[in-house]
């Protein structure tokens, strides 16, 4: 076969794979629907997928289904999803571990962030927010870590597990506070939250929406938000950047197909999930808890998807934090 026949196969080939995509994507969705979320229920990729899959079966008239797939920081749920076909049929509510920091914290990764997915859409961000249980004494950010640095070793800060936001901001809290707390890793941020209220605990640094509510109501006492300013919802709680010039941490999650998925149909959900975070009961809630929508297109969130892996990647290494 000659170089010039090839070239032509080729092209047949690439055409007839391109109609493929797009008759498969005229028909999508003609069945059920599967987002895999890689942490425990109640968390906040559990309760925002449900809240995107009740809408988009609204929308599509095809069943969307919520599927827990808990371990290893998400890395069981995502390297469920990096291996499922290419269809639009499985998909997966990664978040700022499973498809940014998590290489450069756990050793053993099955997937590669960048590589197997298709970035779909951003969904939100949310602040962090460090709380504590009511018998710790610290009152403010400068309180904890001065009584931390009396107990060396005897204060616990509980995690959703290795390789998730709440284990990194606690990593890195450590590095640059200088203090000595133990880290005490969950399978989800709800057991680790009930613990901490219980005093199993001492603290956690979790996100906005998921401990909020028990701030408000006493249960927990809140020390400080993470964010790179106080959160517009509570700015009666100081930023932790106030008292620790440069400790920044805050979660996002964003909905992610598997590599090779047919640009239309990764546009076409991109499209309905905008209209769904728009939604002005969407809005109210995520106000309410101290999150933000961002807007994006699947190409504007693979940009921001490698800017954070390249930025956590710089943060983790500073702080001389070695993969576990």
């Amino acid at each position: 076969m000659n170089r010039r026949t090839f070239s032509a196969l080729a092209t047949l080939a690439g055409l007839a794979s391109l109609r493929d995509a797009r008759a498969q994507a005229a028909g999508y969705p003609n069945r059920p629907i599967r987002i895999v979320v890689p942490f425990a229920t109640a968390g906040i990729a559990d309760t925002f997928s449900r809240a995107i899959s009740a809408r988009l079966s609204e929308a599509w008239g095809q069943t969307v289904v919520v599927e827990n797939r808990t371990g290893a920081g998400g890395n069981i749920g995502a390297d469920l999803v990096a291996k499922a076909p290419p269809d639009g049929y499985t998909l997966v509510m990664g978040n700022i571990g499973t498809h940014a920091i998590n290489p450069f914290l756990l050793k053993s990764m099955p997937y590669e962030p960048l590589k197997d997915f298709a970035p779909i859409a951003h969904v939100l961000d949310a602040d962090g927010l460090l709380v504590v249980h009511p018998s710790v004494p610290a009152k403010d950010l400068k309180e904890l870590i001065a009584y931390a640095k009396s107990q060396p070793g005897k204060l616990a800060y509980a995690s959703g597990g290795m390789g998730t936001t709440s284990h990194l901001a606690g990593e890195i809290f450590k590095s640059m506070a200088g203090v000595d707390i133990v880290h005490v890793p969950y399978k989800g941020n709800a057991p680790a939250i009930t613990d901490v209220m219980g005093g199993q605990a001492q603290m956690i640094f979790a996100t906005m929406p998921t401990v909020l509510p028990q701030a408000k109501a006493g249960r927990l006492r809140p020390i400080a938000t993470l964010g790179s300013a106080r959160n517009r919802s509570t700015p009666e709680i100081p930023a932790a950047i106030e008292s620790l010039p440069g400790y920044e941490v805050s979660n996002w999650i964003g909905l992610f197909a598997p590599a090779g998925t047919p640009a239309e149909i990764v546009n076409r959900i991109n499209a309905e999930v905008q209209k769904i975070m728009r939604s002005p009961e969407i809005e109210k809630r995520l106000e309410s808890e101290g999150a933000k929508f961002v807007p994006t297109t699947p190409q504007s969130f693979a940009a921001f998807q490698r800017a954070e892996n390249e930025k956590w990647g710089k943060a983790i290494r500073a702080a001389g934090i070695k993969p576990e």
